[in-house]
């Protein structure tokens, strides 16, 4: 009888176990989404990546700005472009989208992710594997006299965004498309409305690009720099807390050249249309400012900090078929 009641046991409890592995789970999906043409991008500045979405001030809603196929893949599957192989490039070249989705409610960061990557493979037909490759890596150091950088005052915590009669969040507009005015250092000011705030501006100008940055931490920066390299940068300074600095560099010297995605700096020009007689001009970069150094050198002469070259395993997502424009909407 012993035998025969711990066998019936097994079989009571293996039962209900073996249905839920069969049971489908949900696809993650957006409730609405829509993918279009970006407008072509003129002088001056502009916006270009996401917002929105959970653990934001609008998390019933995703937008993803000026963005090519490979920038969305990276965005879905969390990954540096380094590591999106076979992809479409992401350069000037490459045709870019603007993407609005309605996230449902109670979404994570991570499903929105999935929602992102159901929502590639059904509009650009992406299918991807993944691999890991021992790769070559930077790692981010302090330099032989000590980081150069102010610690910064910013709160961790962002304010609460306006909102509107309704109680919705009231986004911002995005910026015009004129620059920023510039200071002595080649950078541009930090606008009043974005002091005493967590900021990451990048600007790209006939005399370099210039990263202002406030409240950011070292593994942050690392992941930055990622983004504008053809390798991985890893953090590897040991130095906690956060920073407020500015970088002014040649763009062309990032490893695999041009950073940002592939943009290049255009031949300098005359302020846009619309400039009055006499009216100010400070705004814009002179031509002939003296040439930036470069990535490597403004990291030790700005900031203290070094790139060390090294090795090391990295994940990539290959992709093995996506579509150069997408289904419609």
């Amino acid at each position: 009888m012993r035998r025969i009641w711990a066998a019936t046991f097994a079989i009571v409890w293996a039962g209900p176990a073996a249905v839920a592995q069969t049971e489908p789970k949900p696809k993650l999906e957006f409730e609405v989404a829509s993918i279009k043409p970006a407008a072509p991008m003129g002088q001056g500045r502009f916006f270009m990546g996401g917002r929105g979405g959970p653990g934001s001030g609008d998390p019933g809603r995703v937008e993803y700005t000026n963005m090519t196929v490979q920038m969305l893949i990276t965005a879905a599957y969390g990954v540096k472009s380094y590591q999106v192989v076979g992809a479409p490039p992401s350069g000037m070249d490459s045709p870019r989208f603007d993407l609005t989705a309605k996230v449902p409610e109670g979404s994570s960061k991570d499903d929105v992710k999935v929602m992102l990557q159901n929502l590639l493979a059904d509009r650009f037909k992406l299918t991807i594997h993944r691999e890991t490759k021992e790769m070559p890596m930077y790692a981010l150091t302090v330099g032989k006299n000590g980081p150069k950088m102010k610690v910064s005052e910013v709160p961790e915590k962002p304010p609460e965004p306006p909102k509107g009669p309704d109680g919705a969040v009231a986004l911002p507009p995005p910026p015009p498309p004129r620059p920023p005015k510039m200071g002595g250092d080649g950078c541009p000011d930090i606008p009043e409305s974005m002091k005493g705030r967590q900021m990451n501006m990048m600007m790209m100008s006939p005399n370099g690009a210039c990263m202002v940055v406030a409240g950011q931490n070292m593994e942050g920066f690392a992941s930055q720099l990622s983004n504008q390299f053809d390798k991985p940068v890893i953090d590897m300074t040991e130095l906690k807390g956060r920073f407020d600095f500015k970088l002014r560099y040649d763009p062309q010297s990032t490893p695999g050249g041009g950073g940002m995605g592939g943009m290049m700096v255009k031949a300098a020009g005359p302020p846009p249309d619309g400039i009055p007689p006499g009216g100010d001009t400070s705004r814009y970069v002179a031509p002939d400012r003296e040439a930036p150094p470069t990535i490597f050198a403004a990291l030790q002469e700005q900031l203290g900090l070094k790139l060390d070259a090294r090795k090391g395993p990295v994940e990539l997502i290959v992709v093995d078929h996506v579509e150069k424009t997408p289904t419609e909407n």
